[in-house]
C-alpha cells in the first residue's frame, strides 16, 4: 500500500520566493520538483500526519502533492489548513485546502465547510474528518510562508 503523508512547515526570508523555499525546508521537500493535483485521494493508501517528510528520494525528483500555502509581507499573519476525510479506513476520499493571511481558526473553519461541501458532492459515506494548520505571524519587513502539504508516495524522475 503506498502512503500520503501529511507535512508541514513556515519559512521566514527577505523575499516572497525565499520563504516560500523555507517554509518547504521546514517541511522536509525543498528538494523535489513538486506537482500540484486535485483533492482525492485513492482508495488503499494510507494517509499518515508526520509533519516532516522523511527522504523521499533522489533531489531534483518530481513528487504529487495537494497544497495549501499562503505567503504574507510583514507585519501580518498567515495561515494554511488541510483537511481530508475518507469513506472508510481503505477507501477514496477527499482533501480541501484553505490558506490566506488570516487567523488559524478561520482557515480551520472555512477548510472543513470546503470539506462538508465537497462530501455533499459524493455518494460516499465519510468518516470523521482530520485537519492540519499551520500558522505564523510575520515581522516587518520579512517574507512569511505556512504550508501544509499532502504528499502523495516517494519521487518519481522527472525526466
Amino acid at each position: 500500500m503506498s502512503t500520503i503523508r501529511i507535512v508541514q512547515g513556515t519559512g521566514e526570508a527577505p523575499t516572497a520566493m525565499a520563504s516560500y523555499d523555507a517554509a518547504l525546508a521546514a517541511a522536509g521537500v525543498e528538494n523535489y520538483n513538486l506537482v500540484s493535483v486535485s483533492s482525492v485521494i485513492p482508495a488503499d493508501v494510507a494517509v499518515e500526519d508526520v509533519g516532516t517528510a522523511p527522504e523521499l528520494g533522489p533531489a531534483g525528483e518530481r513528487l504529487t502533492v495537494v497544497e495549501a500555502c499562503a505567503t504574507t509581507a510583514g507585519p501580518g499573519q498567515v495561515s494554511a489548513a488541510l483537511a481530508w476525510s475518507r469513506a472508510d479506513d481503505s477507501g477514496p476520499g477527499l482533501f480541501y485546502e484553505v490558506a490566506g493571511e488570516t487567523d488559524p481558526e478561520d482557515v480551520e473553519h472555512r477548510v472543513l465547510e470546503g470539506l462538508a461541501a465537497g462530501q455533499d458532492l459524493r455518494e460516499w459515506s465519510f468518516g470523521e474528518p482530520r485537519v492540519a494548520v499551520e500558522h505564523s505571524q510575520s515581522e516587518s519587513g520579512v517574507y512569511t510562508t505556512s504550508l501544509v502539504l499532502a504528499v502523495y508516495g516517494e519521487s518519481e524522475p522527472i525526466c
